[in-house]
């Protein structure tokens, strides 16, 4: 029976964290990885506007995916920004 491994502290899974990105983005171009998730993403909204109008022209597709791709990118930003503020809120209280 292997011996169990203690937990990790949260700054010991970061460091573990940026240690594998880190060893990773030294083997891989990091903008083609980049360009492929984007890509994905953009596939993903083109497949959930052909689903609820499948008979729109294709230029309008490719408009409707593109703005549904910059929402879901406004919405991350806000979010983030959102929990960025409730934890330096947390800090200051603290």
């Amino acid at each position: 029976m292997a011996a169990k491994k203690p937990r990790l502290t949260p700054e010991e899974r970061i460091d573990r964290a940026v240690l594998a990105a880190q060893t990773r983005w030294s083997k891989e171009d990091p903008a083609a990885n980049a360009a492929r998730g984007q890509a994905g993403l953009l596939a993903r909204f083109e497949r959930e506007v052909r689903a609820e109008n499948p008979d729109l022209p294709e230029t309008e597709v490719i408009r409707r995916a593109e703005a549904a791709r910059k929402a879901h990118m406004r919405r991350l930003a806000f979010h983030r920004e959102r929990n960025r503020r409730a934890r330096r809120a947390a800090a200051e209280n603290s």
